[in-house]
């Protein structure tokens, strides 16, 4: 794609299609003047989500970008937008502070019985205050728990969620061990040095009396809570999940609860299998369901996919590796493509036939997807866009216009 002339210094205008209701917040990063924002629109240039499923969607060919707001993109196509060049945003992090505070009420709940306890008490009849008070106190010796400080928490994944998981333990005074063999400098940085590290998961479930998990679903991560790691795990032991449903095996998991290896399983992802378990407690997917986290996520995604489509940056993509590029040139070429050799050769060729010179590069990949940016000192020719979208490898190719010199007196 060509982007359209500028126009007062500005680029052209962009369409972006809401597949859910999206936050006030982030809708507000997308200005009036320069973005048509609606839940029904033909050729968008982008589309902005939350919980939608896309899979079996028809995704018009004008379609750039997917931004999700929020950090899970299971609801995407994530592969077949990846064989046409498209980057999916999402927005890690943003919810974390939101996920950390109900991982820890869900350990406060299995550790002092609290939702058995409340039904307890709903179910008393409240006729007789005396009555009451003596059917209060007779039934709270049934729900004796445990405290918090000196237990051991295993973090499984240490992400943005995870680090915040494992430090808030760390604060009220729990042994903490993380795993996550590819924890990024970033985070490592951020997680306190008061968390132990575990070589594998088999000596972190042998380990500790509560496992928090906090992966991405995916092959490796499927059924990851299984019944030979709960058999590791400490006699009345804890497992919170709110990361994906499959990462735990559903019905070693009703085992371990039904011979008391496992104490409870806190999750908010219920199951027909699960949600009638007394050793359950079982939440709706209330992970980033506070005001805060929608508007968080709502203004990361809108901000990746304006960065992405008026500057062709790309950052927090879940395909895509990030490359950020300051603008340097009248325009700039972006090229998505397979991570094969010479790929950018063969784009510096197709511009130097073109007489292009170049003012700055950047090539960045990721697995078996590249990403390219070029800026330029003169404007591209049709042709020889569409000489470089031929390389073999090539999935996308657009040309963003830099800002035009207004008019006026020299």
């Amino acid at each position: 794609m060509v982007e359209g002339p500028a126009v007062n210094g500005q680029a052209r205008s962009f369409k972006i299609l809401t597949l859910n209701n999206i936050s006030i917040k982030g809708l507000r990063r997308l200005p009036r003047e320069r973005y048509e924002v609606a839940s029904d629109m033909s050729r968008p240039d982008a589309i902005l989500l939350r919980s939608h499923d896309m899979h079996g969607m028809s995704i018009p060919d004008s379609v750039l970008a997917v931004g999700r707001a929020g950090a899970g993109t299971n609801n995407i196509p994530v592969a077949a937008l990846s064989a046409r060049g498209i980057p999916v945003f999402n927005a890690p992090g943003a919810n974390a502070n939101a996920v950390k505070e109900l991982v820890i009420a869900g350990m406060l709940m299995a550790a002092r019985n609290l939702p058995q306890a409340w039904h307890y008490v709903r179910g008393l009849d409240g006729g007789d205050e005396a009555a009451l008070e003596q059917q209060v106190e007779a039934g709270k010796k049934r729900y004796v728990g445990f405290e918090l400080p000196g237990r051991t928490l295993g973090v499984v994944g240490l992400g943005a969620i995870g680090v915040e998981v494992a430090n808030a333990a760390l604060a009220l005074g729990m042994h903490v061990i993380g795993y996550d063999p590819q924890i990024s400098v970033r985070r490592a940085w951020q997680l306190s040095s008061g968390v132990q590290q575990a070589v594998s998961l088999d000596e972190m479930f042998m380990r500790c009396d509560m496992i928090s998990v906090h992966v991405p679903l995916n092959d490796a991560t499927h059924h990851l809570v299984n019944g030979a790691r709960l058999a590791l795990m400490r006699e009345g032991g804890v497992v919170l999940n709110f990361a994906r449903d499959a990462i735990i095996e559903t019905e070693a998991v009703i085992a371990a609860l039904d011979s008391g290896r496992l104490r409870a399983l806190v999750t908010d992802f219920p199951s027909a299998r699960l949600k009638d378990h007394a050793g359950v407690i079982a939440l709706p997917h209330l992970g980033a369901s506070t005001r805060e986290a929608e508007e968080n996520c709502a203004a990361m995604a809108a901000d990746n996919l304006r960065e992405f489509l008026e500057h062709g940056n790309i950052r927090h993509s879940v395909n895509f590796p990030d490359a950020q590029l300051p603008r340097n040139g009248r325009c700039r070429l972006t090229v998505a493509n397979a991570n094969v050799p010479n790929m950018v050769g063969q784009i510096s060729t197709a511009l130097a036939a073109a007489q292009i010179n170049i003012g700055d590069l950047l090539n960045q990949s990721r697995g078996e997807l590249a990403y390219t940016i070029v800026d330029l000192d003169a404007q591209l020719p049709e042709a020889t866009l569409a000489q470089i979208r031929a390389i073999k490898g090539v999935l996308a190719a657009r040309v963003i216009p830099g800002p035009q010199p207004s008019g006026g007196m020299a």
